[in-house]
């Protein structure tokens, strides 16, 4: 199994009376940066390393960046700025993407250039994923909703083909075109670095995913529909003459540990305060209908049965009388979030594990408005007592990783020879 930590890297401001732990409610892309504090923010980014620095010590596999634009709930907008960095200061952990936005790129070969050189920086840690993105950064990037799935296939192939095929060569698509494609730096895995497909409602992404053999993450919804959409996937691997299994799923969700059952309770609930966050929920009012189903963006027949509880993961209508959002009760009886001390929340990640059989997994912690001081106590007890707990789990699930089982052949899996890394005298 591959073990992951996330979190969204959050603008936290109190004093902002939007940010702190009893913040006010705020729309999508309806707050003015006139309140950004610089200062705050550099802490903030500061912290967020620290916590995956120790995560990485902690024994995770894969430290995950995502990447969102023009809001206070995630601060990467420069998501593979942060894994440059990553990159050079960490040493074990796989730096995983889910991942870059490529329908709003215009220039992809700059992508093929960046996510080289920290493919190559890390000496071969780099997962690639690549999201569609939603109606925020369409908008926010001024992007046509209708020509996103044409523009994240082509852009998928274009990626793809400068760091496999030598240059120079033409590409003319019907949204990018280049006369001189010749990347000069190559990715450090060959024949390019693995790419994962994370997503929440497209029935078109999920299929495509299995088309090409690429592991498919769902990001924070309930275990159900959740197991239905992985059926799809591996239905459709089936279609296609090939068996499918853990090593082509992956599964996000909140999971928090702490040192009593009334600090984890305490703790827990701050996921649903904070930033309004439209993918944590619970925070209420976070939703800019304008930008919930961008004419195109989506179609409304070819949505997965994670659909409904994604709409109210993202503050969405949810439950009797339209409530916003799902309450943390809920989230907790659903198993959407796990909180408790080691005893008790190692027993309901094997429920997860054993209803959903992923491959994959990630601890979405430290979020809303959580401490430092809180995301550290979780990943200490994470390191010293729920890893390995649930890496015997897996082992007794049957549930292989990415890097154990080749998802595209299902064969084991072979990296590339490892390269001695020069003394520092040499």
């Amino acid at each position: 199994m591959f073990i992951g930590y996330f979190t969204e890297r959050p603008y936290q401001d109190p004093k902002s009376g939007y940010f702190g732990a009893t913040g006010k409610p705020i729309m999508d892309l309806n707050v003015s940066n006139e309140i950004y504090d610089s200062e705050l923010g550099a802490t903030l980014y500061n912290r967020y390393l620290d916590e995956k620095i120790y995560a990485e010590e902690m024994g995770f596999d894969g430290l995950m960046l995502n990447e969102h634009h023009s809001t206070p709930f995630c601060m990467g907008g420069a998501m593979n700025v942060e894994a440059s960095i990553l990159a050079r200061i960490t040493k074990r952990a796989k730096i995983v993407l889910l991942g870059n936005i490529i329908p709003i790129w215009d220039d992809p070969l700059w992508l093929v250039e960046q996510l080289s050189m920290i493919d190559m920086i890390s000496r071969g840690r780099l997962v690639s994923g690549w999201v569609r993105g939603t109606g925020r950064e369409s908008v926010a990037h001024n992007v046509e909703p209708h020509y996103n799935w044409e523009r994240f296939k082509e852009a998928h192939e274009l990626i793809v083909k400068a760091w496999t095929t030598p240059g120079p060569f033409r590409w003319e698509g019907k949204h990018y075109q280049f006369r001189h494609v010749n990347p000069w730096v190559k990715p450090y895995q060959k024949p390019h670095p693995p790419i994962w497909l994370p997503g929440v409602v497209s029935r078109d992404s999920l299929m495509w995913a299995a088309e090409q053999r690429i592991p498919y993450i769902m990001l924070a919804t309930e275990m159900e529909p959740t197991k239905q959409a992985f059926q799809l996937y591996h239905d459709t691997a089936a279609e296609l003459g090939y068996e499918s299994g853990p090593q082509n799923i992956g599964y996000l969700w909140k999971v928090h540990v702490d040192e009593t059952e009334e600090l984890a309770e305490a703790t827990a609930r701050k996921y649903v305060q904070g930033p309004s966050n439209p993918f944590l929920a619970g925070n209420e009012g976070t939703v800019n209908p304008a930008l919930l189903n961008l004419p195109g963006l989506t179609s409304r027949r070819r949505v997965l049965p994670t659909q409904s509880v994604a709409t109210a993961a993202r503050g969405g209508n949810a439950g009797p009388g339209g409530a916003l959002g799902r309450p943390y009760e809920q989230q907790i009886a659903d198993y959407t979030i796990i909180s408790g001390t080691p005893d008790s929340v190692i027993p309901k990640i094997r429920h997860v594990l054993e209803t959903i059989r992923p491959g994959s997994i990630f601890f979405w912690d430290g979020d809303g408005a959580m401490t430092h001081d809180d995301a550290m106590r979780s990943l200490r007890l994470m390191g010293q007592e729920v890893l390995p707990a649930v890496r015997e789990i897996a082992k007794d699930l049957d549930l292989p990783g990415p890097f154990e089982v080749d998802p595209a052949t299902s064969q084991p899996y072979v990296a590339n020879p490892p390269v001695p890394v020069p003394a520092a005298d040499d």
